[in-house]
């Protein structure tokens, strides 16, 4: 879905995010700090700063929100802004949805999405589900794109690399493995999580391993190849880590894999990928993607996952619906986003 670029960051809050933590910020400056620390005393507590909106806007690239069930909690940790280009990635919506819908649409014309990874963390164990858009580019058909933020992002949330023990892909898509592996002139690539097993669906990599699928495929030598040395494939119903189990949900790519995410408490949340791009999407299952590669499956993924989304205490987390990541489908059959703690604001913006 995307193709190999340089990148430049520019982290800034365009509406409300645009806070006294960020004003003056300079373009492609690391984010700084990490989590607010508590001061020690009432009495030399500085003024108490504006809190970040818990429900975002469609129209705005993601914060870096949290989202907890009972003894889970998700993080999504931002890498790349994105505007889709309403003709090119989103053909089968008609234009006059987005006139009725003005507040789904970024002042650009485009339709605000953000890729990352989710960071899944119980007990004393961290699950990366994706990584990103990295050094890649969307192809200008289908929008614009910057990333690259991932391991800043991290480093905000206080998180090291090394602290990861797995790394799961919902698919091979650039947008989704941007930040597998870092690369160095001369030497090979190698892990951006050292200690982390990385897992795909064995339905996912044999197509883009045997060279069948070629829209939005990785780059050979800096993610392929590597990639070949550590993977670990796993099927349809896999436990993959604890409390999160597989869902193949092919047609966006060959093998493009849901993740059924369990709390302790009966709550689940599922964390989709690629199987909706848009809001707009889930109210209507009948509008593919422009990269989808086979639609009929696509469509039938879609009835899958609704039927799973709207079963009582389900969530689900969506990578490309604006500042509205984590959500609900509710008995209209709409996308409804609930509250998710804003811990950073997003750190890549498009001008």
């Amino acid at each position: 879905m995307t193709e190999p670029s340089e990148h430049q960051g520019a982290p800034s809050r365009r509406r409300v995010l645009r806070t006294a933590v960020v004003a003056g910020a300079a373009l492609a400056v690391p984010l700084a700090g990490g989590l607010p620390q508590a001061e020690a005393r009432e009495e030399t507590r500085p003024a108490r700063r504006p809190a970040r909106p818990r429900i975002g806007s469609l129209g705005d690239q993601s914060a870096v929100r949290t989202f907890t069930l009972g003894d889970v909690r998700l993080t999504y940790v931002v890498d790349a802004a994105m505007g889709l280009d309403r003709t090119g990635f989103l053909p089968a919506v008609p234009s006059s949805y987005w006139a009725e819908h003005p507040e789904e649409v970024a002042p650009s014309g485009r339709i605000a999405a953000s890729a990352g990874g989710v960071l899944v963390e119980r007990g004393h164990r961290r699950l990366l589900i994706d990584v990103g858009l990295g050094a890649n580019v969307l192809p200008p058909s289908l929008g614009v794109s910057r990333g690259g933020a991932l391991l800043r992002t991290l480093r905000g949330l206080r998180v090291a690399p090394e602290t990861i023990d797995t790394v799961a892909f919902t698919h091979l898509h650039t947008d989704h493995t941007g930040m597998g592996f870092l690369t160095a002139p001369g030497r090979a690539p190698r892990k951006a999580f050292p200690r982390a097993g990385y897992l795909v669906a064995g339905a996912e990599w044999e197509p883009f391993w045997e060279h069948q699928v070629k829209v939005g495929a990785p780059s050979w030598d800096s993610f392929m190849l590597p990639m070949s040395k550590v993977l670990r494939r796993f099927d349809d119903g896999t436990q993959v880590w604890p409390g999160v189990r597989t869902l193949i949900t092919p047609g966006h790519s060959p093998g493009h894999t849901t993740f059924v995410i369990s709390a302790g408490d009966g709550r689940r949340i599922l964390v989709f990928g690629d199987a909706f791009h848009t809001p707009a999407q889930v109210a209507h299952p009948e509008w593919p993607s422009g990269p989808d590669t086979n639609v009929d499956k696509v469509l039938k993924a879609r009835r899958t996952l609704l039927a799973e989304l709207r079963k009582p205490r389900t969530y689900g987390f969506a990578f490309h619906f604006g500042d509205q990541a984590f959500g609900r489908v509710g008995e209209d059959g709409r996308w409804h986003p609930v509250p998710a703690r804003a811990l950073l604001p997003t750190p890549i913006q498009l001008p």
